[in-house]
């Protein structure tokens, strides 16, 4: 019989998702989950494998251990088939979550053998249980980019490309890091990582609606532009392109075209909260602006208010009845208030009680929370809470409030 007290001084030592301490509860939101599983459509070999190994280990946190299994065994796959010299490196992230999950499984002999396989790899580098090496360095850091970990996402890359300068998937990691760090306009200090990125990897178009985001903060608007267009040209299904370039024409007051790939991206994400946060913003918007339109112009926008404010009361219908709370989701909530609010004082209507009955469950009724849309601070640490990516991380933008 194997000790259990030798796995549990063995096990600390791996490197893996059990090991990083990647978020600050022990749970994954539900929108990290649905976007990392978005996400892996559009992804290389090597990269459905670092989603494969998130997905595992959000499985897990959710109690679903056969199903974290799952998700490793298609990492493995996934590596096996891009990786044919560095097989044995870039599993062992894979081996040391296998041995964690079967541990917390109560199957010690499954958790020694992939201990074991670790510890063979390991061995040929003179250390047991782990090793430096800029493949694990990448690996963490876009696991933590994921996650929201921007600051240690940048440590992790910046470690790997002193390794292995002008790596093209290091290099594009540091870049996604520094855009969602970078907070100062003026001197867009992520610019030139996101054009050496780009020349690393010239398909990449997030990186260009990346860089079309930074350019316009700069006032650079031409430049800005054209990479907006040339992405939605060659990646007009991918839905991180989509949500950055519906941001980059939200920022830019083109409300129409906004809210058109906002609507395009929701068709591959239907529960993605960054998404209704921003249509419920463009609603707003939407009706402060009716007031200085002329008709026919304004007939078109009261229909498309309609169609938006149909959309966002939807959205935050089901969060009530999925029996979730509302103050765990406070942006979309106090943004939904706002832009109701506006809709009142533009159109002179007062929301019918059939359509505000919905919001009343769980003790959450507009009346009660009216006030949280006074309060910009209650915005503000409710974008803060959100695991936001990254490739599409979104936490950052969604304090500005965006991805």
């Amino acid at each position: 019989e194997i000790p259990k007290n030798s796995l549990e001084k063995i096990l600390p030592q791996l490197k893996c998702h059990f090991t990083w301490n990647l978020f600050k509860e022990e749970s994954a939101s539900c929108y990290l989950q649905d976007r990392v599983c978005n996400q892996i459509e559009f992804l290389n070999a090597e990269s459905k494998s670092t989603m494969y190994n998130l997905l595992a280990y959000i499985k897990h946190l959710d109690g679903q251990n056969k199903a974290a299994l799952e998700y490793l065994q298609k990492a493995e796959e996934s590596i096996q088939e891009k990786h044919d010299e560095q097989t044995e490196i870039r599993s062992l992230v894979t081996w040391g979550n296998y041995a964690w999950v079967y541990y917390h499984m109560d199957q010690p002999e499954d958790t020694w053998t992939y201990v074991n396989k670790v510890k063979d790899i390991c061995a040929k580098f003179s250390n047991p249980y782990s090793i430096e090496c800029p493949e694990l360095d990448c690996e963490e850091g876009w696991t933590r980019l994921q996650c929201g970990g921007n600051e240690r996402a940048k440590m992790c890359f910046q470690k790997a490309l002193k390794e292995k300068p002008n790596n093209p998937e290091s290099s594009t990691g540091l870049a996604i890091a520094m855009y969602h760090l970078d907070k100062k306009p003026k001197k867009n200090f992520s610019v030139n990582a996101l054009k050496q990125a780009i020349d690393l990897n010239i398909n990449n178009q997030y990186l260009k609606v990346l860089l079309a985001l930074s350019l316009q903060k700069m006032n650079e608007k031409d430049e800005a532009d054209k990479l907006v267009e040339e992405a939605l040209e060659k990646a007009p299904y991918q839905t991180d392109v989509l949500q950055k370039a519906a941001y980059y024409y939200e920022k830019k007051g083109n409300l129409d075209k906004a809210i058109e790939l906002f609507l395009r991206a929701l068709e591959s994400t239907p529960n993605n909260s960054y998404l209704y946060y921003h249509i419920m913003c463009c609603y707003k918007e939407m009706a402060i602006q009716i007031q200085n339109i002329e008709e026919p112009k304004a007939s078109e926008y009261r229909e498309k208010i309609e169609e938006l404010r149909k959309l966002a009361k939807d959205h935050m219908d089901k969060v009530f009845e999925n029996g979730l709370d509302p103050l765990g989701a406070p942006s979309e909530f106090t943004k939904f208030l706002e832009a109701e609010k506006c809709y009142q004082k533009v159109f002179g209507k007062e929301i019918p009680e059939a359509e505000r009955q919905p919001l009343q469950p769980h003790s959450c009724s507009l009346q009660k929370y009216q006030g949280k849309s006074e309060d910009t601070s209650a915005v503000q640490n409710g974008l803060e809470s959100f695991h936001l990516s990254q490739t599409s991380t979104e936490k950052e933008e969604m304090q500005h409030p965006s991805q």
